[in-house]
């Protein structure tokens, strides 16, 4: 398993990825079912999604625009297997920097990205997702910053 690039007949698998998390009981419906192949296509067609398949089905994937990590996703039958932290490795390989909004309420995603580098560097109220949840800023650099020191 590794990461690869999505083509358009990896869209049903996808779709199956995002929403075992989307359409999941308790989180709020952002977009039509409709709306989210739309989505996927456009990502996929741009050339901004990659995905790791198992077993010739699509069980995770990284939505990334440059620097801005735009979804990270694992199917829950695929969890704990290492599958986010490779495809968010892949991402930090080939990006000097790298940021994700995540909700606030989403402890385990903040663990995961903390123990991958990243820090928390801003709040949003949710005004800026889809599903207009409060977020949090995560940012990871290759080159972490050193606080400088005084010269006194």
């Amino acid at each position: 398993m590794r990461p690869r690039r999505a083509f358009p007949w990896h869209l049903p698998g996808l779709a199956r990825v995002l929403w075992s998390h989307t359409r999941a009981p308790g989180h709020p419906r952002a977009r039509s079912r409709f709306q989210d192949l739309g989505l996927l296509m456009r990502l996929v067609r741009r050339g901004e999604l990659r995905l790791i398949r198992h077993r010739g089905r699509v069980v995770a994937f990284l939505a990334r625009r440059e620097a801005l990590i735009l979804a990270l996703y694992v199917h829950p039958s695929a969890r704990r297997q290492g599958l986010g932290r490779m495809l968010l490795a892949e991402a930090q390989r080939q990006s000097p920097a790298l940021s994700i909004w995540t909700p606030q309420a989403n402890e385990a995603a903040r663990r995961f990205y903390a123990a991958s580098g990243f820090v928390t560097m801003g709040y949003g109220d949710g005004a800026g997702n889809d599903e207009a949840l409060p977020e949090v800023l995560m940012v990871w650099s290759a080159t972490p910053h050193r606080p400088k020191r005084d010269a006194a």
